[in-house]
Order: C-alpha cells, then sequence, then structure tokens
C-alpha cells in the first residue's frame, strides 16, 4: 500500500556511480546499476538516511513522497537472497490455502519427453514454479532471478490448446487480468521485479479482444519505471485459439 512518507531520492546527475553509499544501507535497497546508484524497491528504503553522509557528491537526499511502505520482512528476504540463502518455507495459511508458498518444480526435460509414449507427451507440465499470479509473486523470488519471463493474459492458457510446448516452456510465467486486476500495483509490481532480478527477457501473450491489450503497456511502463531496457516481444491470441500476431516491443512509452 502506498502511504506519504520519507523516502532516499538519488540524482543521476550527480551521482558518479563510486558505490559508497551501497554498504552504507543495511536494507540493501541501493545498487549500482549502470554506472548509477538506484533504489531497488520503495518497499526496501527505511527512509532514515544512513546511506546520505557516505555520498560524496551530494547526490542523495530524503524527500517525502507517496511510496511503498517499507516491508521489513520483504527487506529479510531480500537479503537472504543476495546472500545466496535459501529463503524459508513459508507458512501456510490458516485457512489452509497455499496460492503463496513459493514453489520450484523440475520439468520434465527433452530427453525424458522424447521416450515417453506419444500418448502422454502432451501431458507434460512445463511449470516451473509456484504461485503465477502476478499479484502473489513477489519480486525477490528465487525463480524470477535471471529469468525469461512469460507474461500471459489468465484467459490465453484456456484458449490455446498448446500453450505449454509452444510458450511455458523454459520460461517463469506470470498471469492476470489487465481489465478486472489493478493495473497501478501490475506497473509496480514488474518495476520491482526488473529492478531487483535481472529479468533477461520478456513475452507477452494477450488476446485479440480490446481489454487485452493493455497487458503489455503495463509492462513497459514497469519496464521505464526500473529504468530497464529488456527484450520484449508481443503475441496476440484469437478468441478460438489461434496465435495472430507477434512482434517485438519497445521499452520506450
Amino acid at each position: 500500500m502506498k502511504v506519504n512518507r520519507k523516502i532516499i531520492e538519488i540524482d543521476e546527475e550527480l551521482c558518479d556511480g563510486c558505490g559508497n553509499c551501497v554498504p552504507s544501507c543495511a536494507e540493501g535497497a541501493i545498487e549500482i546499476v549502470n554506472g548509477k546508484a538506484k533504489v531497488l524497491a520503495d518497499q526496501f528504503c527505511d527512509g532514515l538516511g544512513a546511506c546520505i553522509g557516505e555520498c560524496p557528491t551530494g547526490a542523495l537526499r530524503i524527500v517525502e513522497r507517496e511510496a511503498n511502505e517499507f516491508d521489513e520482512e520483504a527487506v529479510e528476504e531480500h537479503l537472504r537472497i543476495r546472500k545466496g540463502e535459501t529463503p524459508p518455507e513459508p507458512a501456510i495459511l490458516a485457512c489452509g490455502c497455499p496460492s503463496t508458498h513459493i514453489q520450484t518444480f523440475v520439468p520434465a526435460d527433452a530427453c525424458r519427453e522424447a521416450n515417453e509414449p506419444a500418448t502422454h507427451q502432451s501431458a507434460g507440465s512445463a511449470l516451473s514454479h509456484w504461485p503465477v499470479q502476478i499479484s502473489l509473486v513477489p519480486p525477490t523470488a528465487p525463480f524470477l532471478k535471471n529469468a525469461d519471463l512469460l507474461v500471459t493474459a489468465d484467459c490465453v492458457p484456456v484458449a490455446y490448446p498448446d500453450f505449454h510446448r509452444d510458450f511455458l516452456r523454459g520460461k517463469v510465467v506470470m498471469l492476470g487480468c489487465p481489465k478486472f486486476d489493478d493495473v497501478q500495483a501490475y506497473v509496480e509490481k514488474f518495476a520491482d521485479i526488473f529492478r531487483t532480478s535481472n529479468i533477461r527477457s520478456v513475452v507477452v501473450v494477450d488476446m485479440e479482444v480490446p481489454c487485452c491489450s493493455a497487458l503489455p503497456q503495463i509492462v513497459r511502463e514497469g519496464m521505464t519505471a526500473a529504468g530497464k531496457e529488456i527484450p520484449l516481444e508481443e503475441i496476440t491470441i484469437t478468441s478460438k485459439g489461434g496465435g495472430l500476431e507477434r512482434g517485438r516491443l519497445s521499452a520506450a512509452i
């Protein structure tokens, strides 16, 4: 949730990329990206300003603006991942729903599939992780690191019969509905992911219906907010399940 609070702001014109501010941030909120200091995500920055005194050029300052609340649990997970530690298994909610339980699977490899009977080949799942809903995937999830990302409208796997074979294999998938879900929350989620996870490429698969056209725009806005340029491709599926159009997109808005 966004609140009005104090947070670190970095002036890129003044920043010389020396990196002195990085070790002074106990929360790991700052990293050097493309030669400039960056706040990786608002939720990692407590706004106390321990990093300011380490900057020789005066590029860092405390401002008060609308930002995501400081999240201590997200910081702890972020620091564990940076140290290469395995995060603890998240607790199952009291209601018994495992929707937020982070899991990584090992999909069947090509050799195994080639030796399976033909009647079973189409049934093999290419899913490599859980959860898959955009709103449930934390930006620091281990399976996002250095991933090729597949962002899909949630109608696509229903309409397109060979979704796993043609799109999902070898990718980390996130799905949602740009019509009914919180678009701004999606933009912020993708911005946090692009800042922290070194995503290598993105494929957006949407439907030909008008409401789906917002999905690639959401991803582009997330890239722009994160200051990233990542190869981005859009594939559009017809309502009858055929491939309609595909093409490279620019991250620029």
